[in-house]
């Protein structure tokens, strides 16, 4: 080893040991999460633009505290609006505002790589003033006296802290289903500027299409069929998914009035539903007659439902209209039936459009995710009724979790490559998506079959397993907590109504459900959750009806916040699982360092 390489070496230990030390001494990032979207593109990028409240609690944070509520709102208003606004009940001077919006940005601010990230965003015109503003450098007074280049300022100012305020977000999953616009979603989390800052959990109806694009018959019986279900053709119509062939198949089938509880608008959508429902039922038990390690014997319900209309047994069903059903052989499909959805898992699996999604997804996409000691999981670890860990093929806790979560992102592999895919593992994504054990879903089943096609609404109920009981007992809190080494879990899911009187946290605040039913066939409501270095809170967004009442009134949106903790100090890096990492690696250099100093380089 050269004298030269040994030096070279020594000034770079040198230079990260003192980049760790900086980096441990900053404010966490402030994090917002979303979970559950369901395809509600337009209301997802409102609220994102919005920052959930976001803008008021940082300029809180970075102002003194004799700021009143009276100017929080207002400089709010002026970031939100990007320029500056005069307000009736309130004067801000230019001057002060622009101080204001420099407070909050140097607040967010702390170093070089932070100031770094934002220099690409800067107007270039005005780029001298804002960098020596932000950085406390001299500047003329021009540029508070003239009103044109003082407006021009705090425009620019405004769209930096918006730039700024936001560290991280985090998505629990559910992008797809019931809304139209799932993939407007994943394209903006994917954008150039904003994918580095995104951390993406998968969520059941995720994993139903990861696992339909990657060439699962049932799920892609199943996603089309609530596509259709919900009417969102313009969106399969983008993912160039052609259902002609399926569409003239359900006429056929069904040329007068649908019976039965099918639930899509159109009369074409609901043929179409009833078809694919099918399709999808006689699949399904395909796979678990075929795979009986799957344990899922009790969702074989179509023998039961030909043993019923052979012998006229049709009083307690909703529909005895069966063209496809062989009675001696439920579970085959009718050669039309095998044409169709041959032809959509061709056009499934090929399709570019749905390629690109599927690629943020199983690349970016995790079972679960811990930032600053915080466990992040779509929905539940399985559990039993006892509060113990519940096994499933062979393991459980987080051996389980991160073996669920190499299958998946080897499928996706296979997926990109082109493949061909391991007939079990695609099984597994049916698991994955309905099976009781599984930790994105958390039922005894999902009950589909029987709300088409029992009266009786016993059978539809869906029995929510131990997770629910479980997350509010402070002993299985505490084994979560060490299991995976985090302070609290966050997760969604079941939506909580909060009208209702239902409980985003647990009574101690170390379980937090953010899921509160986002897209309008839900609650048409959603809920993030926000931590800041000083504190961690939820939101309650308001309904989509509240927000259009509210506009018609020309009154402003009032969020709801319901506080979960307060830090007396900021929050740094080195109090996160990121910095105990970067602390070994402090240490680990300190020790070489030693090495040099006794070595006759020194």
């Amino acid at each position: 080893m050269s004298e030269d390489y040994n030096i070279t070496s020594f000034h770079e230990i040198i230079k990260e040991l003192a980049d760790i030390e900086s980096r441990l001494e900053m404010n966490i990032d402030t994090t917002l999460w979303i979970s559950d979207p369901h395809g509600a593109g337009e209301r997802f990028v409102s609220i994102l633009k919005g920052r959930f409240g976001l803008v008021w609690r940082s300029a809180y944070e970075a102002l003194p505290k004799t700021f009143s509520n009276e100017k929080l709102e207002h400089i709010d208003r002026i970031i939100k609006k990007e320029k500056y606004i005069e307000s009736n009940d309130l004067t801000m001077e230019k001057q002060d505002v622009i101080s204001a919006l420099v407070h909050i940005i140097r607040y967010k601010v702390q170093g070089v790589y932070d100031f770094d990230q934002i220099r690409g965003g800067i107007n270039k015109d005005l780029k001298p003033l804002l960098e020596n503003l932000i950085l406390n450098f001299p500047v003329p007074n021009i540029v508070y006296e003239d009103d044109i280049i003082a407006n021009k300022i705090i425009s620019a100012l405004a769209k930096i802290v918006k730039q700024v305020i936001l560290g991280q977000l985090i998505v629990l999953g559910d992008v797809f289903d019931r809304g139209d616009e799932p993939d407007k979603i994943l394209r903006i989390l994917s954008q150039k500027d904003l994918k580095p800052f995104v951390k993406f959990v998968w969520g059941n109806h995720d994993i139903l299409w990861m696992g339909a694009a990657a060439g699962n018959k049932s799920l892609i019986a199943e996603a089309l069929r609530i596509s259709v279900r919900y009417d969102t053709l313009d969106f399969l119509k983008r993912l160039g998914i052609d259902i002609s062939k399926l569409q003239v198949f359900a006429e056929k089938l069904y040329p007068g009035n649908i019976s039965g509880a099918f639930k899509a608008k159109l009369d074409i959508s609901k043929k179409m539903e009833k078809t694919l429902a099918m399709i999808q039922f006689k699949l399904e038990e395909q796979t678990i007659k075929k795979y009986s390690q799957l344990g899922m014997e009790n969702r074989l319900n179509l023998e039961k439902l030909a043993d019923l209309l052979k012998k006229g047994l049709t009083s307690s069903l909703t529909d005895t209209d069966f063209p496809t059903l062989i009675l001696d052989d439920p579970l085959k499909l009718t050669d039309e039936e095998s044409d169709v959805i041959d032809d959509l898992v061709r056009q499934f699996t090929q399709s570019r459009q749905i390629r690109r999604l599927m690629e943020y997804l199983f690349i970016e996409g995790k079972l679960y995710h811990i930032n600053n000691y915080i466990m992040n999981i779509h929905a539940l670890v399985p559990s039993t009724a006892d509060g113990e860990f519940d096994e499933l093929y062979g393991k459980k806790g987080k051996e389980l979790l991160d073996h669920i979560e190499f299958v998946v992102k080897d499928i996706g592999e296979n997926y990109l490559a082109g493949k061909e895919q391991e007939e079990y593992q695609l099984a597994l994504m049916f698991y994955l998506w309905c099976g009781p054990k599984s930790p994105l879903f958390g039922k005894d089943a999902m009950k589909t079959f029987e709300r088409y096609f029992y009266k009786d609404k016993d059978t539809h109920k869906e029995k929510t397993l131990y997770w629910g009981k479980n997350i509010n007992n402070p002993a299985f809190i505490d084994k979560l907590t060490d299991e995976f080494h985090a302070e609290r879990i966050v997760f969604g899911h079941t939506p909580v109504d909060v009208s209702k009187g239902q409980k985003i946290t647990s009574e101690d605040g170390r379980a937090i459900n953010i899921d509160g039913g986002f897209s309008e066939a839900y609650l048409s409501r959603g809920h993030a959750l926000i931590q800041t270095p000083y504190a961690l809170y939820a939101i309650i967004l308001p309904a989509s009806d509240e927000i259009i009442d509210l506009s018609k009134k020309k009154e402003p949106t009032r969020l709801q916040f319901e506080m979960i903790d307060t830090f007396e100090e900021p929050k740094k890096i080195k109090d996160t699982y990121v910095g105990k990492q970067l602390i070994k690696r402090r240490d680990a250099l300190l020790e070489e360092l030693k090495n040099y100093k006794d070595s006759s380089y020194m």
